[in-house]
């Protein structure tokens, strides 16, 4: 519930020229639309991937699509944490983000009417057909309750694409607005490799 309250840009993360397009928040998504946006790998129709919290940034050229991902994975115990880490590991075939028809043509925010494929900038009509883009980048942000993440942050070297946090700062009432969630999410965006930006 509370990751249904945070904006369509994941917070922390600033517009840069790393990152021009456009963020929507994919998941979790408003109960009245059908089908919200989901990962898979290319061929596969029954494997999908549902991150708990799923922020999509959107290329703003037609001429090069792709999307980067913010997920958000809540890992109630050590074997789901291992579970969940396996879903976005380094592979040898790319990952897929799929974006359903009614999703794109539902509005994003409440109070306006304007459809989501009209905010994302590489599509120039109405889609009549699924949204399927490669995927360029991806950072995973990990809930872990108090005893796991204070293990894993003592034993534990995470991989460069994943970032971790505890159960409660996820499910905190206004947990967007914690300074040390945006610092988080900040370290977790593309631009942070990088010294200076050209």
């Amino acid at each position: 519930m509370q990751l249904k309250k945070w904006p369509q840009r994941p917070p922390g993360v600033v517009v840069s020229p790393k990152q021009p397009g456009t963020w929507l928040r994919g998941r979790p998504g408003d109960a009245s639309v059908a089908s919200h946006p989901f990962l898979k790998l290319p061929g596969s129709n029954r494997l999908k991937t549902l991150p708990d919290g799923l922020w999509l940034h959107f290329s703003p050229d037609a001429s090069d699509p792709y999307v980067d991902i913010l997920c958000i994975e809540a890992c109630s115990s050590l074997q789901n944490l291992l579970d969940k880490r396996s879903r976005f590991g380094p592979t040898t075939s790319s990952l897929l983000a799929l974006c359903p028809v009614p999703w794109l043509l539902a509005p994003a925010q409440t109070g306006d009417a304007t459809p989501r494929w009209q905010l994302v900038r590489l599509l120039k009509a109405e889609p009549l057909v699924p949204l399927v883009l490669p995927v360029r980048d991806i950072r995973v942000v990990f809930g872990l309750n108090r005893r796991h993440y204070d293990g894993f942050a003592r034993s534990q070297v995470p991989q460069p694409h994943e970032f971790f946090c505890p159960m409660d700062a996820l499910t905190a009432e206004r947990g967007h607005e914690n300074p040390d969630m945006r610092a988080l999410i900040s370290r977790a965006s593309a631009t942070a490799n990088f010294m200076v930006l050209p």
